[in-house]
């Protein structure tokens, strides 16, 4: 399946804090706003896609059990293939692989994919905080809430305290990291927060829930993202910058060790991006960009040893010798990542890798383009299970050239 797909546009929402005195965005109104970007882009029509795919991102505000099909209805569109994601930060990349799977077996030529949140729409009770209908039973309120483990912070926490027990990790190592994707976020007016920060700024922020800090974490705003896939030879006629996936890997449930006492230092990557990496054909140094799932510092630290960029242990030692800017030679996050760029839910945060994967490798990222890029690995990263940190992990490997 090497290169039989191609990504030929993309659209990303202004995000949005829900400040008070902000107009109210609905998901739905999102999704149907991240289509339209996306389709413009990709010189297409709703009426395109009758008879083809759609797949939509799970998102965590309230909906029906039907509701990719309500999001149909409300696009006006009549999809031959229904495709739909619940595997959080994960999802915008797993539906990627199935539709290049339709598409490969000729059930369609192309497919929208899409995906929009509101977690600050949602009146005093937000996504994963204890109140949360997905949070009101089971593992949590057994084996994590009575020990005062509230959210995806707390369990990273410990986490990280287990990973720094075991290797060695700076708090400098992970500051360049946050300092990085700020500088990034500078240069991209669609990013929440643009003003650059120090090192010293985060060591001297706040911690939340040991060792994390705030400018560890974050911050959770309203959007929606959507892109466009179509077969390789479709696409080669409706732009002369298509972006082809040239190799993927997925797992979920992954662990390393036993299932009762899983090692918690390594994540999913460690098996699925081998797989890219030999769907792909191509080696770490021909990469030209890496778009993490940053949703803490420390996690791009995981994703960089479990990907084999370093050896395990090393993540931290590899961001202190690289330059991360987008004009180094190691460009990280270049979008600002969601660290400083914003996550518009844990649901809809997988799409943003894919969309600035994409916009590099079409030469549109303006100040921040990465000087001729050719090559980029995008990642996405979904829940956090009991015992282990990410419960569905994908890698894809994208490129200009076939």
């Amino acid at each position: 399946m090497r290169g039989e797909v191609a990504i030929v546009g993309y659209g990303r929402t202004p995000y949005s804090r829900a400040k008070p005195g902000e107009p109210v965005v609905t998901v739905d109104e999102y999704l149907a706003w991240a289509a339209d970007l996306a389709l413009q882009r990709a010189g297409m029509t709703k009426n395109d896609f009758d008879g083809q795919g759609l797949a939509v991102s799970h998102a965590e505000v309230a909906h029906t059990v039907n509701w990719s099909a309500a999001v149909a209805e409300n696009l006006g569109i009549s999809p031959k293939v229904l495709l739909r994601g619940d595997q959080g930060g994960a999802s915008a990349g797993s539906l990627l692989i199935r539709a290049a799977a339709m598409i490969h077996a000729g059930i369609v030529d192309r497919v929208l994919v899409i995906g929009a949140d509101t977690p600050l729409n949602i009146p005093s009770v937000a996504p994963g905080l204890p109140l949360s209908p997905e949070r009101s039973r089971g593992v949590f309120w057994d084996f994590q809430g009575p020990f005062g483990v509230m959210g995806a912070t707390g369990q990273f926490g410990l986490i990280q305290t287990r990973y720094r027990h075991e290797h060695e990790l700076t708090d400098e190592q992970l500051a360049k990291v946050a300092v990085t994707t700020r500088f990034h976020a500078s240069l991209h007016p669609g990013a929440i927060y643009r003003t650059p920060i120090t090192v010293d700024d985060y060591l001297n922020s706040r911690v939340l829930s040991s060792p994390l800090r705030l400018l560890d974490c974050v911050p959770i705003v309203n959007g929606g993202m959507a892109y466009v896939v179509t077969s390789a030879a479709t696409a080669r006629k409706v732009t002369d910058r298509p972006v082809y996936l040239l190799g993927f890997g997925e797992v979920n449930n992954y662990y390393r060790g036993s299932r009762s006492r899983p090692d918690v230092t390594y994540t999913g990557f460690a098996q699925c991006a081998p797989e890219a990496f030999r769907m792909a054909g191509v080696r770490h140094d021909d990469v030209d960009l890496f778009q993490p799932y940053d949703d803490y510092p420390f996690v791009v630290v995981m994703q960089l040893e479990d990907c084999g960029f370093c050896k395990k242990g090393q993540g931290g030692k590899f961001v202190e010798e690289r330059n991360l800017r987008f004009d180094g030679d190691f460009p990280l996050s270049v979008d600002g990542g969601q660290l400083s760029g914003g996550q518009p839910g844990g649901a809809i945060g997988g799409f943003a890798p894919i969309v600035e994967a994409t916009t590099q490798l079409r030469g549109e990222a303006g100040e921040r383009q990465v000087r001729d890029a050719t090559t980029a690995v995008a990642l996405g990263f979904g829940g956090i299970p009991y015992g282990r940190p990410g419960r569905s992990c994908v890698t894809m490997i994208f490129g200009t050239e076939v």
